[in-house]
């Protein structure tokens, strides 16, 4: 197995893996940042209070929930490339039409599709490059495919900087949708991955299912599923209420938008530092420090007295948050072995998407309460702390193959 995988990379360069599988997530990001500017915009136009633009985050969430459970069943049963493909169209046409929408209730059910394609895209993608990438540096590959997403917010955060004051939000969206058409074109050449080839037989959905609770493997899903809660609750709660937030706090829509880009630009740092530790340390110990000090930064964030302070703390916030998503990526996606894998990884994202549907909602109702922000922000460091107990008691390094491989 070990030898066809590295004979996959001799024929597919890893840069042409990373880039073709990396555009799904750069994709995603790009809309999770763009969507944080635009609801700033989209308030205004249209006289939102903070609990309607709270669910339009949480309508994506809830769409990314499905999107990456399904997509995790119908990857194991049908190949990752298929739905490598079919994900990424689904968002790329719910995108453009979103430019177009006229009112808030076809705004909500374009932002569901959004969701359904972006969620199915994040573990297909990661299980994608795991399995085309040799044992020996597929944790750093995985992470950095995961950069990606670093890359797509500081794309989404220079598009809604200069795009979005002077042009509007509808072309914001669709400069978000051509190029992700394009990238559909690049993945029609890649292969499908050699674990997947090789299996004997196909795990049907239901047997996928029963799978990640069997014994000696449900474990493994309960700390993946709490992990992915805690970081999507912190991540969205967090990034797409920050340009609401600094309005709040008196800034201008270009201060507010022009420090957040300046905040999101530690964000690629934090993913090569994770790429690097991975494989240095091992996945749980890098996992579990960067969320720790991610908690300490939301914290200190919360009790920021001016302009300076909120900087620092941001930027150690985009810093350290960014690098423990990554590393929650490879611990995941490692737990579960090839026949049931896309599913494990699938379920635990789709689990985790709950909290991103519950955290722009509670955030928004907690900004609209005028609660102190050291109080708001002190509701992402307790739940980062229940992640990190998790991972660290009941967490199993990995690094490397699983036994069942």
């Amino acid at each position: 197995m070990s030898d066809t995988i590295v004979q996959l990379s001799k024929r597919v360069s890893p840069a042409r893996i990373l880039t073709a599988s990396g555009f799904g997530l750069l994709f995603d990001s790009f809309d999770v940042g763009i969507l944080s500017y635009v609801l700033v915009v989209l308030a205004k136009d249209w006289n939102l209070s903070h609990t309607t633009t709270g669910l339009i985050g949480s309508m994506s969430s809830l769409g990314m929930a499905i999107g990456s459970a399904l997509a995790g069943l119908f990857a194991d049963r049908f190949g990752r490339r298929t739905l490598f493909l079919f994900t990424l169209l689904i968002y790329s046409v719910a995108t453009g039409l979103s430019a177009f929408a006229t009112g808030i209730g076809l705004f909500f059910v374009l932002r569901f599709f959004v969701g359904l394609g972006l969620g199915g895209e994040l573990p297909v993608a990661t299980t994608y490059v795991l399995e085309s990438s040799p044992e020996a540096v597929r944790g750093r590959r995985v992470v950095l495919l995961e950069s990606f997403w670093a890359v797509g917010s500081l794309v989404g955060a220079l598009v809604s900087f200069f795009v979005l004051p002077s042009l509007g939000w509808r072309v914001v969206f669709l400069l978000g949708a051509v190029p992700a058409l394009y990238s559909i074109v690049l993945r029609l050449s890649l292969p499908e991955t050699p674990r997947f080839q090789h299996l004997q037989k196909r795990t049907s959905m239901l047997e996928a299912m029963k799978k990640i609770w069997a014994p000696g493997i449900a474990s493994r899903s309960v700390v993946t599923w709490i992990l992915w809660f805690v970081m999507n609750y912190a991540y969205y709660g967090l990034f797409l209420w920050l340009p609401s937030v600094l309005s709040d706090k008196g800034y201008s829509l270009v201060h507010s938008l022009g420090y957040s880009l300046v905040m999101t630009l530690a964000q690629i740092p934090g993913y090569l530092t994770a790429a690097w530790l991975v494989e240095k340390w091992g996945r749980k110990r890098t996992l579990a420090t960067a969320i720790i000090l991610a908690a300490l930064a939301a914290l200190a964030f919360g009790f920021a007295w001016n302009t300076a302070s909120l900087l620092i703390f941001g930027l150690l916030l985009s810093y350290f948050m960014l690098a423990a998503f990554a590393a929650t990526y490879i611990f995941t996606v490692e737990q579960f072995p090839t026949a049931f894998r896309a599913t494990g990884m699938g379920w635990a994202a789709g689990f985790g998407r709950i909290g991103s549907v519950l955290a722009p909602f509670i955030t928004g109702w907690l900004l609209g309460a005028k609660l102190a922000y050291g109080w708001i922000f002190g509701v992402f460091f307790a739940i980062l702390i229940v992640g990190f107990i998790f991972v660290t008691v009941l967490g199993r390094e990995t690094k490397g193959a699983t036994p069942e491989e």
